[in-house]
This record gives structure tokens, C-alpha cells and sequence, in this order.
């Protein structure tokens, strides 16, 4: 943990104080063990970051003064479009693509997709939630990623993506029979698009193409998805 992520309810005295419970709390005590005085890097959700002096702790809470005075980082002004993986990955991708800075996930369905993937519990709420602070936590980043589940193929490709992409360079990732390699250090706003295990089917990659993406690939070898969004993304936002 390095930035101890606060939340508007654990603040109290004009957001100048914070009482830590939980999960965060065990962290600082097994791991940072700090000393009344000691100071931690703090940051409240959506907002700035900053520090947070020790005053008090017990077994159940820790108290600090409060201090926000930075802005996190700049956001990465790129969208993900990713076909709803298996559960297990899809935990480790929020965490990765929420460290990486992307703010926009969009999670759609496509014929190689299982169906009971969308019945997940990694998909309920707070699932979500938890693995989105984790991450943010890890990179000392406030700003929660918006997650949108687009379940009808047909419906997003052609009413929803073409206004998602407009003034953006807009990708869609194909391992096979495309020779165009995705570029390095895109300019501006981008859209990714990546498949499933194995990729899109002929007519899922022809509709993308419709919609305005290009068709580009990650060079010769064959990644699984949540190593070819790392790799897709690294390239992307040098």
C-alpha cells in the first residue's frame, strides 16, 4: 500500500482528521507500524492526495491529522473495450489497467465469450470496487475508473462505439492475418479493443472495422489477453 486511499466518510473536523478501520488499518499496523507523529501518504477518492500525521491508534483504528495539497496523476486518456474474460483474469486486468491509468473499462460480450462469465460475482459491485482501490492504492492514484458492461454485441458495435470512438484513434487487436502493428506512443485519446481468448470471430473484426477502428496486432507471438492488454497498453501511452 503505498498511498493509504480515504473516503469521504472517514473524515470528520472539516475533512481534517480521518479515523483508518478495517482492511487499511490491518495494513498500516502489520506493515508500516507507525509512531504517534509519524507522517503517511494519504489520498482522499476522487480528490487529492497528500499526508496524514499519526495521532492515535488502538486495536481497532488508527486517527490522523489530515493534509491534501496534491493532484494525482494525469489520467490516461485512453478507453479499454474488452471482451468480458474469465473471472480470475478479470480480477488481475482491473488491477493492472487501474494501475496503468486508464479510467474507461468497457467490458462487452462476443461469440467466444462464455455466457456464464456475466453471472461472476467478481462482476457484483463491491467486487469491483475493492479490486479498483487495491490498484489505486499500488500506483498512489485517487480517480476510480468508470466500469460499463455492454452485453449486446450487435447493439454496441453499431450504436454505441461509433460515438465512444469519435476524436479518438480507435484499435481493435487481432492476432491473426493482419500486418499492420499497433503504433508506439499514440498521441492524444485512444480506444483499445481486445478479444477473447483466441480473438474476435471473422464478422465481430468486420463490424469493429464498420464502426471506424483499425484492425492492428501485437507482432508474431500469441498472448493471452491479460498479457496482450499489458503489452497493447505499455506500447500505447510510452
Amino acid at each position: 500500500m503505498n498511498l493509504i486511499l480515504l473516503a469521504e466518510e472517514d473524515l470528520a473536523g472539516s475533512g481534517k482528521r480521518a479515523v483508518i478501520t478495517g482492511r487499511r488499518y490491518k495494513h498500516i499496523r502489520e506493515f508500516l507500524k507507525p509512531d504517534a507523529g509519524n507522517e503517511l501518504c494519504v489520498g482522499l477518492v476522487g480528490g487529492k492526495i497528500g499526508v496524514g500525521r499519526v495521532i492515535a491508534a488502538d486495536d481497532r483504528s488508527l486517527e490522523m491529522e489530515v493534509a491534501l495539497y496534491k493532484d494525482p496523476p494525469s489520467p490516461i486518456q485512453g478507453t479499454l473495450v474488452l471482451a468480458m474474460p474469465r473471472p480470475i483474469v478479470f480480477n488481475r486486468l482491473l488491477g493492472h489497467v487501474t494501475a496503468l491509468g486508464i479510467k474507461k473499462i468497457v467490458l462487452i460480450h462476443s461469440k467466444r465469450v462464455e455466457k456464464s462469465y456475466w453471472q461472476s460475482p467478481v462482476l457484483k459491485e463491491e467486487n469491483i470496487k475493492a479490486q479498483l482501490a487495491l490498484a489505486l492504492e499500488q500506483a498512489k492514484d485517487t480517480i476510480m475508473p468508470e466500469v460499463l458492461r455492454r452485453m449486446k454485441f450487435k447493439v454496441f458495435v453499431e450504436d454505441d462505439l461509433p460515438g465512444m470512438i469519435k476524436g479518438t484513434s480507435a484499435f481493435v487487436a487481432h492476432p491473426d492475418g493482419v500486418t499492420e502493428l499497433l503504433p508506439c506512443g499514440v498521441r492524444g485519446a485512444f480506444t483499445l479493443v481486445i478479444g477473447p481468448e483466441g480473438g474476435f470471430l471473422p464478422d465481430e473484426i468486420s463490424a469493429f472495422k464498420r464502426a471506424g477502428c483499425r484492425c492492428v496486432n501485437l507482432g508474431d507471438r500469441i498472448l493471452r489477453v491479460e498479457t496482450a492488454v499489458a503489452a497493447a497498453l505499455g506500447r500505447m501511452i510510452k
